[in-house]
């Protein structure tokens, strides 16, 4: 049985589940992933954390930034067992409304690379308008 999903501006309270959903969709984990970090989003004007829910639990994630330049995607990931139904699809929608809304022209997507399923999702949503920039490489720098 296919329950309904739906999406969602995430809630303080739900920081555990996120979380969670993040280890089990094989996010790589990072500095940032830790309750104090998904709050800070949620206070955000120039962020939107949604999720996903079924009638049971969090089953996707999306967080959406506006740095005053550009629109950012990061963390977009749905529960293994959810997956190919959708939900991705509709939470880029979502958040490509919450950007274009804080004024964003142009939106990129932070995807790794060593995850088939991901950059797979990425290259189909080419029919939607994005695509894969073939000149830049990400460098990061952790606050230690």
């Amino acid at each position: 049985m296919t329950r309904e999903v739906t999406i969602r501006h995430a809630r303080a309270a739900d920081c555990p589940a996120v979380l969670a959903l993040w280890r089990e969709s094989e996010a790589s984990p990072t500095v940032t992933d830790d309750s104090d970090a998904i709050a800070q989003a949620l206070c955000d004007n120039h962020a939107a954390l949604f999720v996903a829910e079924d009638t049971e639990r969090v089953v996707g994630t999306e967080i959406a930034g506006f740095d005053g330049w550009r629109g950012s995607i990061y963390r977009l990931a749905v529960a293994p067992s959810y997956r190919r139904r959708g939900i991705a699809a509709a939470l880029v929608r979502e958040a490509e409304s919450a950007l274009f809304a804080m004024g964003a022209r142009r939106i990129t997507a932070i995807v790794e690379s060593d995850h088939p399923w991901a950059v797979a999702f990425w290259d189909a949503m080419s029919r939607h308008g994005f695509e894969r920039d073939p000149l830049k490489i990400r460098y990061i720098r952790n606050r230690s």
